[in-house]
């Protein structure tokens, strides 16, 4: 009987160590540095990107909105969407990136996702023409138009939204801050952005630049 308790004893103390050779306690919100995996970090990930890369080749890839709307029969994009994007190669959702030049008519702040209504030139039809101005913004058209921005590069779909609103805060800050919306109304305006197919009464542009003439 005492033998068998030394032996339980031995192989406590065995077990002991062992597990005590093993266990690493990591302080809270350094777990990275054992794992060596980076936390991601969308802003950091957008900042490096958008004046390099983002803006000229949204630039570059934008069509005249007024003739896009012309040829679409009044709001049916599907007619055209050759000259647009699907967020599934060929079907999902409809994305353009365009560009325009109009007349402020209207500035809503009323609501957290604020929009100024353009009375675009070179068309006349019934299509609203908005632009986004925040400080809540709709979509992601602007990041499904980026060739070098994939849903496969990111670990989950919940660091692919946080693109999208980190490229938001950006727009917010650089694009749309920089104006006075207080006296733009009745002001020209040119702009670059992107829009996502939604209602065919109306248009909602993200706007990645904006020029007051």
């Amino acid at each position: 009987m005492r033998k068998q308790t030394i032996l339980a004893l031995l192989l406590c103390l065995i077990v002991t160590v062992a597990m005590s050779g093993c266990v690493k306690v990591v302080e809270i919100g350094k777990e990275d540095e054992l794992t060596g995996n980076k936390k991601f970090d969308a802003s950091e990930n957008v900042a490096g990107l958008w004046e390099s890369q983002a803006v000229p080749e949204l630039k570059e890839k934008a069509i005249d909105l007024a003739k896009l709307l012309n040829e679409s029969n009044n709001g049916d994009f599907k007619t055209v969407d050759k000259q647009g994007h699907y967020s599934m190669g060929t079907s999902g959702e409809l994305s353009f990136v365009v560009k325009g030049e109009g007349v402020v008519q209207e500035v809503n702040q009323e609501k957290k996702a604020g929009y100024m209504t353009v009375k675009l030139n070179g068309y006349d039809g019934q299509i609203n023409v908005k632009l986004q101005i925040g400080s809540v913004y709709k979509g992601s058209a602007v990041r499904d138009n980026l060739s070098f921005i994939k849903y496969e590069d990111y670990t989950n779909q919940v660091d692919w939204a946080k693109i999208s609103q980190s490229i938001h805060e950006v727009i917010d800050r650089d694009v749309v801050k920089t104006l006075d919306l207080s006296t733009i109304t009745g002001k020209t305006i040119s702009f670059v952005g992107a829009f996502s197919v939604d209602k065919k009464t109306e248009i909602l542009v993200t706007p990645i630049e904006i020029t007051v003439k």
